[in-house]
């Protein structure tokens, strides 16, 4: 049997089991798979952490360092945010430049970190218009298993979170002092499953999806950011339904972000 006669009896089997409000691997419609969270994974970042969603793996790593300001924001540092897709983690990503996926999911996560105001860039100033830290945030996926937004947003802002700026070692103060994190906007992530929609979808289920929707909420009850993908439509009564949901899951990611529990 080829892969896309395979491909195409899974999806109808997904479809089938959400039209009776149920999915492959016995989870409800608005339940997420376990979620863990594990600070300063990276000894050698400024800050990291490593997300689990299911078997979705993500590390984020912080880096910051004395740069230049920008031209129109010279009262600010800078935040830059990266992803990187390796072949290892699944075989549908290719070696080379960044795929459109990479680039989807570091706009996504740095769009709901910059909206949201996670770190204060004014801060980060040390000498206006001439010397700023720059804060590096890369993500690298290391098995991807469906929603790799959600998981890479949950890093990097974790990440951020237990980040310390290296003050002493570029000799820029007497010490280390930490990042100070001001909001956590927590990503969730729906997809359309025929007129169901469930929430962290695998990546069969992403692969059987009329439509994508990632809503970013923060702990002032805001909604920050929001990115549709994929084809297909949501009413606004879906994005109401969504939007409500992300607020219920935001509260409990938001304390692992912070290093509680959930």
């Amino acid at each position: 049997m080829s892969e896309e006669v395979s491909a195409e009896i899974l999806t109808t089997h997904i479809l089938d089991l959400a039209a009776e409000g149920k999915r492959l691997d016995g989870r409800a419609p608005d339940e997420y798979r376990p979620v863990t969270v594990e600070p300063g994974f990276v000894v050698t970042a400024d800050g990291s952490a490593l997300v689990r969603i299911g078997d979705t793996a993500v590390v984020a790593g912080i880096k910051l360092e004395p740069g230049k300001p920008f031209a129109d924001t010279p009262n600010a540092g800078v935040l830059t945010t990266n992803a990187e897709l390796i072949p290892l983690s699944n075989a549908i990503f290719e070696p080379g430049p960044p795929q459109p996926g990479a680039i989807e999911v570091s706009r996504v996560v740095d769009r709901a970190i910059r909206a949201a105001e996670t770190i204060d860039l004014t801060r980060l100033c040390v000498t206006p218009g001439e010397k700023s830290w720059v804060c590096y945030v890369d993500v690298h996926v290391l098995d991807h298993s469906g929603n790799l937004i959600d998981a890479a947003a949950l890093a990097a802002v974790s990440a951020l979170a237990h980040a310390t700026v290296p003050a002493l070692r570029f000799e820029v103060a007497e010490a280390d002092y930490p990042l100070e994190v001001v909001h956590f906007p927590i990503e969730c992530t729906f997809v359309r499953l025929g007129d169901t929609i469930v929430v962290d979808p695998t990546f069969d289920e992403e692969r059987a999806a009329q439509g994508r929707l990632t809503v970013a909420t923060d702990e002032a009850g805001r909604v920050v950011a929001m990115q549709k993908g994929l084809v297909g439509a949501f009413s606004p009564d879906d994005v109401k339904g969504v939007v409500r949901r992300a607020f219920q899951h935001g509260e409990r990611l938001r304390a692992l972000a912070r290093g509680g529990s959930a």
